[in-house]
């Protein structure tokens, strides 16, 4: 049997100055291997120009150490797709390396992608883009995708973006964007099963990961389920691992282990609102630790941003009739965390009236208050004022067990619980 081939892209002409607009050998180099039934698409070490990426399947784009692939920043390179973004179908620039529909696709290596994210950012900020921005990374209804050991900087918008997907693995790789960069999350697995994302750095300005399902919005709503997430450190960002707030289409089936989370904002954050619908469940938590953020852990049904989110439906306080758009949060447990220099609450838990929280588990949970914390809120929600120093805050909530959970420095009670039921304690010490 003949085996793949390797096709490097100065082969097809692509020059190494990080000048020379190099498009044309990237697609004539992956042309060459779906020609062939697959093989491999070599960038060596250089600095190589180029405008988006598109890939075919049984197609390995192996990035070497020492090689630097820069995206250019001329929208006009750039074709316009119908997709989806932030829950809701819309028109975009395409990613800068995407896959729609493929099997069986890889992106490994030591190298470099820099989206040159800057220009995106500041025309973003000023309304004068025509087309939602390019995310960097994006796989639509592909299956069987790696992504491992590159290095991401400075993406557009979302970094990598598996969207209705299954078997995604992205392992080892590192994404850094500016703390204060629009919308330029981390890993977002968007109505996707079977992901794993393993033994990754991510430092940006927007959630590190977040798990989304799509809103009230979309025009199909797929389950985003069975996702792994192991040995990650995350850094600056609004949220460690996030769950929402686009989850119309529900979240289920997710573990998180033996993270590192510092200066986050949010450590664990699920969010929704009214109106969204869906189910998040079956959600575990376990050997994490946190450092400098707002709030360790984050459970709101009122969230108030995007469309809508500062309707009097989104934030009214008294109970609405339960029906398929009333969102739900139930059977999630935390144990064996540790929270250092908690800004503004242990912990916030705010469910409806009419949909309370369920099930909910704290066990060997320690958290220590920074001494010179500022007010800050713990999660976006209105008429919420800043919180410093605050225990854990539990409203709406039902079966909610704290087991050795232990709170340091708080000031107040250690658990201001509120319209709750089935709350239990056990071996729980808040300290003053």
């Amino acid at each position: 049997m003949k085996q793949p081939e390797w096709y490097s892209i100065t082969d097809f002409g692509a020059i190494s100055d990080g000048k020379t607009l190099c498009t044309k050998a990237f697609a004539d180099a992956i042309a060459k291997c779906e020609e062939q039934g697959g093989g491999t698409v070599y960038v060596p070490t250089g600095e190589f120009f180029t405008g988006p990426i598109e890939l075919t399947s049984n197609l390995t784009l192996y990035v070497d150490a020492g090689a630097k692939i820069v995206f250019t920043q001329d929208p006009k390179e750039y074709p316009v797709i119908d997709t989806f973004w932030e829950g809701a179908d819309c028109k975009a620039y395409m990613p800068q390396i995407f896959g729609k529909n493929l099997t069986n696709v890889s992106i490994v290596g030591r190298g470099t992608f820099d989206g040159q994210g800057d220009f995106w950012w500041k025309n973003f900020r000023a309304k004068t883009l025509d087309y939602v921005r390019p995310r960097m990374v994006s796989f639509e209804n592909c299956e069987d995708v790696l992504i491992e050991g590159i290095h991401l900087l400075n993406s557009p918008s979302w970094t990598v973006h598996p969207l209705f997907s299954q078997s995604v693995t992205v392992d080892k790789i590192t994404i850094c964007n500016p703390f204060d960069s629009p919308n330029t999350d981390g890993i977002n697995p968007e109505s996707c099963k079977n992901v794993r994302i393993s033994n990754c750095h991510i430092d940006v300005g927007d959630d590190c990961i977040a798990i989304k399902s799509g809103t009230e919005d979309c025009s199909i709503k797929v389950p985003c389920e069975n996702i792994v997430i192991t040995n990650c450190t995350m850094v600056h960002g609004h949220g460690g691992v996030v769950i929402g707030s686009e989850m119309s289409g529900d979240i289920r089936n997710v573990t998180i282990s033996n993270c590192v989370f510092e200066g986050t904002d949010r450590g664990i954050r699920l969010k929704t609102r009214r109106g969204r619908g869906g189910v998040v469940e079956d959600i575990r938590v376990n050997n994490i630790i946190m450092k400098k953020v707002f709030c360790p852990f984050v459970l709101n049904l009122y969230y108030f941003c995007g469309k809508g989110g500062k309707d009097k439906f989104v934030w009214d306080k008294n109970p609405y009739p339960v029906t398929e758009a009333t969102p739900s949060f139930r059977r999630i447990y935390f144990s064996n965390i540790t929270a250092l220099d908690v800004q503004a609450a242990a912990g916030f838990i705010y469910g409806l009236p009419e949909m309370f929280i369920e099930d909910i588990g704290f066990q060997n949970v320690s958290i220590y208050m920074d001494p010179d914390a500022e007010p800050a809120h713990p999660a976006m929600m209105s008429h919420l004022e800043p919180m410093k120093q605050q225990g854990f805050f539990c409203t709406h909530g039902k079966r909610i067990f704290f087991d050795r959970v232990d709170i340091h420095g708080h000031e107040g009670e250690g658990f201001h619980i509120a319209e709750s039921e089935e709350i239990e304690f056990s071996n729980c010490h808040p300290q003053d």
